[in-house]
């Protein structure tokens, strides 16, 4: 069968435009100038759909043209000519009934705030909700922008108010303009309060918000505010409680404060002031509720039973400090012809675990049908049994999925965990927890091989969040396009009448005693422990460095307390 002629497609193209409804070529036409946002054309386009009355205009086509003016309003020679025809379309909406939608109160908000009319954009969002339409934060921001910049301080609070009632959570620019208005209006509480929001919101802040913090901060207001009878050993046990980095107490001390930019090293020691930054964890309560999340899933999906006794396994043998991935690390790299699970590998990792934690034996997870098959064809039994009597294996039962074991262990007993593993499967997408990204970077250990050897690549020993210290202190790291902590640059906020040594900042910027070892480099992960008492989390310590800092004491560690270097024997599922 011939082709048909290329003058037959066309004239077919022609004839469908030709009996388009006029809607639909209006549509084609706006949807053309909405791309360029020409504010001139959609107002001609519209003047003239509205002269002819030949075209039914719907809901589309007014967002449509709202948005137009709604983005011109940002050029000073348009701004008038969009706030005019702008609220002249809502108007012939609403003439027409016209339903609003989300994307409508948003464009008409901005309109309302370019006018400086915040309390009309607010009012439109408050009327969403006997509409039945779900407002989004764009749909908040013009309100809130607008009583922000008035500095109508208790406006723009009844705003994110209403945002947390919706369900909605502000992120930095919301939380940022906040901060700014409550800054330039003396409110010290809520500044405090918007500095720990953007602190559990963001893990470093754009160069807008990093200037208003030291505005704030080089300002006279906060000179006098800070209480200094505060009890500092108070606040040392409840930073330890939150996980390191915050102590949420409001303001210590009193004075100016000594703003300043620099650097964190790779130990986290600050270039400005020599201060120590925390591994911040996550907190007691959020630790509690991902274990009790993990282990609510794993009995849904494993044998209750089966994941009960590991439960109750573990609550008896809860000494570890470390969980190892078997698998994961026993299949690394074997994807060759003669490749399989190598023992080599793992022990290896064992030996090196075992070696940097002074005689402490790490925990390896491993399913009872891999141990089954490298019992009865490995040339390595003898090793394998040795790790059975010594308490290191726990196997998982048929059926389970090792996966759930070895991450409620590394969660439930607060130690490290050895996997490449991404965590990226469904299992864990199941979890949808919060805390499970902050949790993986201060818990999880890496690890290559290099000529047979293990190389762990470690946690940071610092957390690269916004941090506040027992003293007081802020570290506030800013957004950059490096993906080198050391290089990055933060905000160093310190106060000098509350941790002040002889040349200015803290006496010692050596690392702690022990550094290198596998377990003083990660303290915070054992302070919270199951059995731990209050003597060994103090002992352990959240930031590194001594209380006694305003005599000038020198940077101090304690050496976490002995513990038996005996494994508990082995109790396996089968």
């Amino acid at each position: 069968m011939a082709a048909p002629h290329p003058s037959t497609h066309l004239k077919s193209q022609k004839k469908s435009r030709k009996n388009q409804t006029p809607e639909a070529n209006f549509q084609v036409a706006l949807n053309s100038l909405s791309k360029t946002r020409d504010l001139p054309g959609a107002i001609a386009l519209y003047e003239g759909a509205a002269a002819s009355r030949g075209v039914r205009l719907n809901q589309h086509h007014f967002n449509a043209l709202l948005y137009i003016c709604s983005n011109a309003v940002a050029e000073a020679s348009l701004k008038e000519s969009a706030l005019d025809h702008g609220f002249r379309i809502h108007a012939h909406m609403e003439s027409c009934g016209v339903a609003p939608s989300e994307a409508t109160v948003t464009a008409v908000a901005r309109l309302a705030a370019a006018r400086g009319d915040g309390d009309y954009a607010f009012g439109l969002v408050r009327k969403m909700g006997e509409r039945g339409i779900a407002p989004r934060l764009r749909t908040y921001d013009p309100a809130l922008y607008c009583f922000c910049g008035a500095l109508e301080a208790d406006k723009a609070y009844e705003v994110e108010e209403h945002m947390r009632s919706a369900g909605l959570s502000l992120e930095e620019p919301e939380l940022s303009a906040l901060l700014r208005v409550s800054a330039e209006t003396g409110r010290e509480e809520r500044v405090y309060e918007y500095l720990h929001k953007l602190r559990d919101c963001v893990r470093w802040v754009s160069e807008e918000t990093a200037v208003s913090i030291e505005s704030w901060f080089s300002g006279e207001k906060a000179v006098g505010v800070g209480d200094v009878n505060y009890d500092r050993s108070h606040v040392k046990d409840v930073v330890l409680r939150n996980g390191g980095g915050f102590h949420g107490l409001g303001w210590i001390g009193k004075g100016n404060w000594v703003v300043r930019r620099g650097n964190v090293d790779e130990n986290g020691v600050c270039s400005c002031c020599g201060e120590r930054l925390a591994c911040v964890d996550i907190d007691d309560m959020e630790t509690e509720s991902f274990a009790s999340s993990i282990a609510a899933l794993a009995c849904e999906r494993e044998s209750k039973a089966n994941f009960s006794d590991f439960q109750d396994w573990l609550e008896k043998h809860a000494d570890y400090e470390a969980i190892v991935d078997g698998a994961n690390i026993g299949l690394y790299q074997q994807n060759f012809a003669d490749g399989g699970f190598s023992v080599p590998q793992l022990d290896a990792v064992v030996k090196e675990l075992y070696g940097r934690s002074k005689g402490k034996w790490p925990l390896v997870i491993l399913h009872n049908k891999r141990l089954k098959g490298l019992l009865e064809s490995s040339p390595h039994k003898q090793l394998l049994q040795e790790w059975i009597d010594k308490g290191v294996l726990y196997t998982t039962p048929s059926g389970s999925n090792d996966d759930w074991y070895w991450l409620y262990a590394a969660v439930r007993l607060r130690c490290l965990l050895l996997t490449n593993d991404e965590m990226r499967d469904h299992i864990f997408e199941l979890l949808g927890s919060k805390f499970f990204s902050k949790w993986k970077e201060r818990h999880q250990v890496r690890y290559t091989f290099v000529k047979g050897s293990p190389v762990l690549i470690m946690p940071l020993p610092f957390s690269p969040v916004i941090q506040e210290s027992e003293t007081g202190s802020w570290h506030v790291p800013v957004k950059d396009d490096s993906n080198e902590e050391i290089v990055r640059t933060w905000v160093c906020i310190t106060r000098p009448s509350v941790c002040k040594s002889s040349n200015g900042v803290l006496a010692s910027k050596e690392s702690p005693e022990g550094s290198n070892n596998f377990l003083n480099d990660h303290k915070l992960l054992n302070s919270s422990k199951p059995g731990t008492t209050t003597e060994d989390s103090n002992a352990l310590g959240s930031i590194g460095f001594s209380q006694d800092c305003v005599n000038n004491t020198n940077i101090m560690t304690r050496k976490r307390k002995e513990r038996s270097s005996s494994p508990p024997p082995l109790a396996s599922s089968s």
